[in-house]
């Protein structure tokens, strides 16, 4: 593993019982498939991501990071449930449904990695949870996954040969051993990686400005959080719920109002929270809500790398502004800002520079800053881009796509953006004892949608 995907792994609350996995509901039409045509569906599939049928293993006394092993004793079935909806089956059901599956930790003694076919959705539909651990994924590689297990067309595709037989397990000796060995290879491997850089001057001049520039802009990282409500201890259990909107409709205040993508959902998310926050009788100031914004690093040609190729901005949601234009303006000027200090590159440049450490020295100081960065924020608020064409699974197409994203530490909620077939979700985490009322945010951030669409025909010129 990386140091980013150890970071992951290593960064759940054992005694808490926190979850650091990922997850979305993909919703189905059509009559839900029986449960030996669905198996039959995955293992034809099974070859084509190698991670389903690994384990995580940890390597004695920290030496190395966590590596992968194939598992001797994999069983698809343990990794395929099934359940039901209760009556009307709707989007309270659901939601419901879905904090409770997320609300368990993944077993670290298999494959870190379940799906959940759901029935009983109202208008004869059927869901698919997709719950995967972070340290296999992010966003951008866990919806890649969705590429590679559904077909992009209703007839369904041949299974894939599958010769694989499991490697023996590695004993801990041998562990220790490699990663020993690995140690006393890193002079060579960073003596290769300085010299690459030092045949570049210019190149590393710049990267070196820019990274110190980025750096002191996410020192801010390191100063607590505004108190409220929003942040305290967890619980293991999550509640969730979810909003919808389109792509149209965002466009649609871009043309009219400025603004990227982000732009807009990250101010219709501030509106949620400002909403949210005035519900509960506390006063949103200007730096109330400091959310971690993940930036997606991953180069050109790593799209089918599934791993973890993000790095962060940390911006302050402007939660005090009572007007939505006002409030989209702040979020851009903000973001403009955050990206002309570079912190996104400074972030990434830290996580490859501890790529080439000694994972004794690196693993503790990314687990503390870790806790730290997760203490000077309020909650996490990520943007991925799905599939613009439907995707289907056995003949079935998929209408609905909603992710979910996890928290910890002290974030007492998540919000996730997820765009398919023209179609906006956003899915709200939030701890279950602190948060009960997360339905309410979801709502919020809905209407904050709404609101800058209204605004964005207020400054249409009327038609002769």
């Amino acid at each position: 593993m990386g140091p980013l995907d150890a970071a992951f792994l290593q960064g759940e609350d054992e005694e808490a019982g926190v979850s650091l996995a990922i997850a979305s509901i993909a919703v189905f039409e059509g009559p839900a498939p029986a449960q030996r045509e669905f198996a039959a569906m995955l293992a034809g599939r099974l070859p084509l991501i190698p991670r389903y049928r690994q384990r995580a293993v940890e390597v004695p006394f920290d030496l190395g990071p966590p590596v992968w092993v194939d598992d001797p004793d994999f069983d698809l079935g343990y990794h395929l449930r099934r359940t039901a909806l209760p009556a009307p089956g709707g989007d309270a059901e659901l939601a419901t449904l879905m904090g409770r599956v997320m609300s368990g930790r993944l077993d670290r003694g298999r494959p870190l990695w379940e799906y959940w076919l759901v029935e009983g959705l109202a208008g004869d539909r059927w869901a698919l949870i997709s719950k995967i651990h972070h340290c296999m994924a992010d966003g951008i590689s866990g919806t890649d996954l969705y590429r590679v297990v559904l077909d992009d067309s209703p007839e369904p595709g041949p299974p894939v040969p599958d010769a694989w037989e499991p490697d023996p397990m590695p004993s801990r000796l041998r562990l220790a051993g490699a990663a020993a060995a690995s140690m006393a290879a890193l002079p060579v491997d960073q003596a290769r990686a300085l010299g690459g850089l030092l045949r570049r001057p210019g190149e590393l001049a710049r990267a070196t400005r820019e990274t110190a520039r980025g750096l002191a802009g996410l020192a801010g990282a390191l100063v607590p959080a505004a108190r409220s409500s929003l942040t305290g201890p967890l619980s293991a259990s999550r509640r969730f719920a979810f909003a919808r909107g389109s792509v149209a409709q965002v466009g649609e205040v871009r043309h009219a109002l400025g603004g990227t993508f982000n732009d807009v959902v990250l101010a219709a998310i501030t509106s949620g929270f400002r909403h949210f926050l005035l519900r509960r009788g506390e006063l949103p100031g200007p730096h109330a809500v400091r959310t971690l914004v993940p930036v997606s690093v991953r180069p050109p040609g790593a799209e089918g790398v599934r791993d973890n190729r993000v790095s962060l901005l940390l911006a302050d949601l402007p939660v005090h502004l009572a007007d939505p234009v006002e409030r989209l303006a702040a979020v851009r000027a903000h973001l403009t800002e955050l990206k002309a200090r570079h912190e996104a590159e400074a972030g990434a440049t830290v996580v490859a520079v501890a790529g080439h450490g000694v994972f004794p020295a690196v693993a503790s100081p990314v687990r503390i800053a870790a806790h730290l960065r997760q203490r000077s924020v309020v909650t996490v608020t990520t943007n991925v881009p799905g599939p613009r064409r439907p995707l289907y699974a056995l003949g079935r197409r998929c209408v609905e796509i909603v992710p979910y994203v996890p928290i910890a530490s002290t974030l007492r909620t998540g919000v996730a953006v997820f765009s398919y077939c023209g179609a906006v979700t956003v899915g709200v985490t939030a701890d279950a004892a602190a948060v009960p009322d997360v339905a309410v945010l979801a709502a919020g951030i809905e209407a904050g949608l709404d609101e800058l669409v209204a605004a964005a025909r207020a400054t249409a010129p009327a038609e002769a």
